[in-house]
């Protein structure tokens, strides 16, 4: 019975990574043809049935938009897919939320194979309660511990977008017993007060008098986000750049060349000054900061993949 199982876990595993197609086609092919003749000769349609029902449980789990509550702080919306560990945990980007491309593909794959996937949208983001320019760096790393917590079990993977890149490693720093593995997607560590900083005197100055900061972007419809001061003072008591960061774990940061919202070379940077020594940058010749094309989005979710091999083979 346990080798039946078995032999049936890792043909449904070949085979979902099969119908999401890619690089590693002909080696699920292959593996896929021996597990389906060895079932067939030993088990027949039972095997058929067993890795049916398998394949398309996680299909026919639709997750859907629940609430938490918090004394004293807003509600914060999530949607949760229950599985086995290594979990997948998905922080969306500065003004982001939980219904991208990105994450809803991260469901799609974390379904397939039966791992836990969580996400969420921080406090004055998305369904969340909350004002979004009352928001800080602080306050979301709050919700991110808080998530963690209280609806994420076992070891996970985070995988943070943008400013939620940032998060991650915050997070990753404050519960190294609960954080495995680290997937940074156009990571945004210390990027509103960095690029602050870069800006000439005068342009600083005007931004300063009149208390906020007018940044022009692609990634949002308003083609601008607007920053605080108060909100650049408060993130620099989050900065992690300047010196190590004690993370260990394995980290693997995606980030595109024609970035143009955040540099790639703060994931170098982060890469640099992790002390994990199981890192690799990966730079996509034409990504963007989104990071939501087809093929961007097939590089996460194998990457993840990966991850997930890695950290169950060390188990």
């Amino acid at each position: 019975m346990e080798d039946f199982n078995a032999v049936v876990n890792m043909a449904t595993r070949m085979l979902s990574r099969y119908f999401r197609g890619g690089w590693r086609d002909s080696m699920a092919a292959a593996v896929l043809r021996r597990c389906w003749s060895g079932l067939l000769q030993n088990s027949g349609n039972r095997a058929v049935a067993t890795i049916r029902s398998k394949i398309f449980e996680g299909v026919r789990q639709k997750s859907t938009v629940q609430y938490i509550s918090r004394p004293d702080h807003p509600k914060l919306a999530y949607q949760r897919v229950k599985g086995k560990s290594p979990g997948v945990v998905f922080l969306p980007g500065y003004g982001s939320n939980m219904s991208g491309e990105k994450a809803e593909a991260l469901g799609e794959f974390c379904r397939s194979l039966g791992h836990a996937y969580l996400r969420f949208d921080y406090s004055g983001h998305g369904a969340s309660e909350g004002v979004f320019s009352e928001g800080t760096i602080g306050t979301w790393k709050k919700d991110v511990l808080f998530m963690l917590d209280e609806l994420a079990e076992g070891s996970q993977i985070l995988v943070g977008s943008s400013m939620g890149g940032w998060l991650m490693l915050l997070a990753a720093i404050a519960r190294p017993e609960k954080t495995k593995a680290l997937v940074g997607i156009s990571t945004a560590a210390d990027h509103f007060v960095t690029a602050f900083k870069t800006l000439p005197i005068e342009v600083r100055k005007e931004c300063e008098d009149k208390g906020v900061w007018t940044i022009p972007t692609k990634s949002n419809e308003e083609g601008m986000y607007t920053v605080s001061m108060d909100f650049l003072r408060e993130a620099e008591n989050h900065c992690i750049l300047q010196s190590p960061i004690p993370i260990t774990c394995p980290v693997r940061l995606i980030h595109g060349l024609k970035d143009e919202d955040v540099p790639w070379h703060i994931s170098m940077q982060v890469a640099e000054r992790v002390l994990s020594p199981d890192v690799d940058v990966i730079l996509r010749r034409h990504g963007q900061h989104r990071m939501a094309e087809k093929d961007d989005i097939k590089l996460i979710v194998y990457t993840i993949d990966d991850l997930i091999d890695k950290l169950t083979t060390m188990v």
